[in-house]
């Protein structure tokens, strides 16, 4: 049996949950429908349950623009996140639009007919269906769920304690009393030691080298007062959010237009938590702030267990893994019973879904992004890939508002399809995210990701007020977007309807 809707979205998570929200909010009159591979809610925060899982971006941006986060916490708990994104299905009517345990492998669409026919497998019997759709949405994010990235280190069959990818962290793992190793210096290393110091023997960050880190209060106090005034929520929740967009943009213009203030303002921060007896060299990255991601700790409690001595941080390379724990380059050797790889992820687009065009193959790495949303030559479709210097979700509400202006024209006036072409001097040589950070995952899966673009809405700025003008307020009918109707034909670069 086949099964058809008007609009097919990928994922389950906070940009699928937001797609469909948005396609009721704005009166779209279509049907749609979520294929979810895991069997919750939730996406990234039903699959990492590692100690301390929480946001690294503020929950007033990070919450979707539509429904107020309620809370004062900057940065919640994983928990509270997945709960939140479950509750904003159930207040939609979303979840009954949710089939779970379903792994799509191929998407496949057909310009005469202007339908996708997606097949996905039902991972608990093998079986597989088949559901063909007008509009396909990626919202599955952009790595490898299967997977993080964890490279082979020399003598790690050695090691006679456990070792640990924070990705799939086991329920059973006892680390009470344990020494512990967690080798990164990520948003993950950072959340998982202050988690563990109190139950662990001693923590050690182990780290290759420094990154940018930024403490915040674990309570926003402009939320809090708001609260004891009795503002209500939404109007609370609007001039907050609106705030901290602000902020976040001075703080990544700060360090763009004057990276020398931005490190002194950063080092005298951590200087003034972790005390004299902690090296500063530990906190100093070769880079400037924004070259990478910014991490961010609430109250300081990363400093705090470096300060208190539960926990150390090296900064250093690894020799080898040794029957005991790492020796390390200079020739310290870091005891453990249990280490963990923080290492990053693995980029997958569209979680690895093949897809294809009148029977060719799609490469995503040909594509080019429009608008950081659509990308040439694929029809009627969309996929959403969130802001890597804000939070993710600014980026999913702008897109699926946009998906929503896109689908509103096209019923009006009758069309099928769209769809965009780059021309040469529309492309560049960077990757979708090669020219915002140089971090080490970015660098790994440049050769998946989509192309960005050289000029105009095609060039990638990661800019909410330029992106919410390109998005919400410019006119969808731009000479790039191009619209037609089955039985007409539509080519690569040919002038169609709309044009």
């Amino acid at each position: 049996m086949t099964r058809h809707v008007d609009v097919l979205i990928i994922g389950a998570g906070l940009s699928g949950i937001g797609t469909a929200c948005h396609l009721t909010r704005e009166q779209t009159g279509r049907s749609y429908a979520i294929l979810e591979r895991r069997e919750n809610i939730g996406g990234t925060w039903d699959l990492f349950k590692y100690p301390g899982i929480r946001s690294d971006s503020d929950m007033l941006t990070f919450g979707f623009g539509f429904r107020p986060w309620i809370g004062t916490k900057v940065l919640a708990d994983g928990a509270s996140i997945r709960r939140y994104v479950e509750d904003t299905a159930k207040e939609y009517g979303v979840t009954d639009h949710i089939t779970f345990g379903r792994k799509v492998v191929t998407a496949a669409f057909d310009r005469a007919s202007a339908l996708w026919t997606v097949t996905a497998l039902i991972e608990a019997t093998g079986e597989t269906e088949t559901w063909t759709a007008n509009f396909l949405v990626g919202a599955s994010g952009y790595y490898n769920y299967d997977e993080g990235y964890q490279p082979t280190f020399p003598g790690q069959d050695d090691f006679q304690g456990r070792i640990v990818h924070p990705q799939h962290w086991p329920e059973d793992l006892d680390y009470k009393g344990k020494k512990v190793v967690v080798i990164g210096s990520g948003a993950t290393a950072i959340t998982l030691i202050p988690s563990m110091a109190d139950d662990a023997a001693h923590v050690t960050m182990l780290q290759r080298s420094p990154t940018w880190i930024q403490a915040l209060p674990s309570e926003d106090p402009v939320a809090v007062g708001f609260k004891k005034s009795r503002v209500p929520d939404q109007i609370a929740y609007k001039i907050g959010r609106a705030r901290n967009i602000a902020l976040q943009r001075a703080s990544f213009q700060l360090s763009r237009t004057n990276p020398e203030l931005a490190k002194k303002l950063m080092l005298a921060q951590v200087r003034l938590q972790v005390g004299k007896n902690v090296d500063l060299r530990h906190f100093t990255p070769s880079y400037n702030p924004w070259d990478q991601r910014l991490c961010v700790v609430p109250n300081g409690d990363l400093f705090k267990v470096l300060k208190s001595g539960k926990a150390d941080i090296v900064t250093d390379r690894i020799a080898k893994f040794t029957e005991k724990g790492i020796l390390t380059e200079s020739g310290q050797e870091l005891e453990a019973d249990i280490i963990v790889t923080a290492t990053g992820l693995n980029v997958q687009m569209l979680g690895g879904i093949t897809l294809s065009i009148d029977d060719e193959p799609v490469k995503f790495n040909e594509t080019v992004a429009y608008k950081s949303v659509l990308y040439s030559d694929i029809p009627n479709f969309l996929m959403i890939i969130g802001y890597t210097n804000a939070s993710w979700t600014l980026k999913a509400d702008l897109a699926a508002a946009y998906l929503c202006r896109v689908l509103n024209i096209m019923r009006d006036r009758g069309y099928t399809t769209f769809e965009v072409h780059a021309n040469p001097e529309d492309i560049a040589d960077e990757s979708l995210m090669g020219g915002a950070l140089t971090s080490g995952y970015i660098q790994r899966g440049n050769d998946a990701m989509p192309r960005q673009g050289a000029r105009g809405a095609w060039k990638l700025v990661n800019n909410y007020y330029r992106d919410r003008t390109l998005m919400h307020k410019a006119p969808i009918e731009d000479g790039v977007l191009r619209f037609s109707k089955v039985g007409t034909a539509v080519k690569p670069g040919e002038k169609v309807v709309g044009a």
